[in-house]
């Protein structure tokens, strides 16, 4: 979406940051990947890893996309005057991009903390679903988002947890884990 127009003059809550509708997962046919090495944890895998990543690939599907670009969106109008949380309608768009934000984070953590985590040989942590990892990431870089707004920090300062949330989110849509 690309606004233009006077710095003090801007797009209104609506436009940039509508509110999202709670997600309600349902039953579905999904079934979680096991491409190598994941086929070599399958074991450690337990029910509650599949109802989590299947409920939070009901909500990357239905949202990810739609709240990242209200980010962006959020970020451009920011950018254009100035960092000031001030101008015109910034701070209701700030609180209606956080309200979405939150939700999301609100949705993902009990799925996310849900995630068996397990130690290899080495003591390293890892998780035995495949884009588990991906998932988990992606809530925690989120909530760092949605705390950077709220503390009506510069986009420079919440910026790198906004990009490694979309890698996050990359990864799980280049893996088609959720399809």
């Amino acid at each position: 979406m690309s606004f233009t127009g006077q710095a003090n003059a801007g797009p209104t809550v609506d436009e940039i940051a509508p509110a999202l509708p709670v997600i309600v997962p349902t039953p579905s046919s999904w079934q979680p990947k096991f491409p190598f090495p994941f086929d070599q944890t399958r074991n450690r895998v337990t029910d509650a890893d599949v109802n989590a990543e299947r409920e939070m690939c009901q909500w990357y599907e239905a949202q990810y996309d739609t709240l990242t670009d209200q980010i962006d969106n959020f970020n451009a109008v920011i950018v254009r005057n100035n960092g000031d949380y001030n101008v015109a309608d910034n701070q209701r768009i700030a609180d209606a991009v956080t309200a979405n934000i939150d939700q999301s984070v609100n949705f993902l953590a009990p799925r996310a903390e849900a995630l068996t985590v397990t130690q290899d040989f080495a003591g390293d942590m890892y998780f035995p679903l495949y884009q588990g990892e991906s998932f988990y990431r992606l809530w925690q870089q989120l909530s760092n988002v949605s705390a950077g707004i709220k503390a009506r920090q510069p986009v420079w300062f919440y910026g790198p947890s906004l990009q490694h949330a979309r890698r996050w989110g990359s990864k799980i849509n280049r893996s088609h884990v959720c399809r």
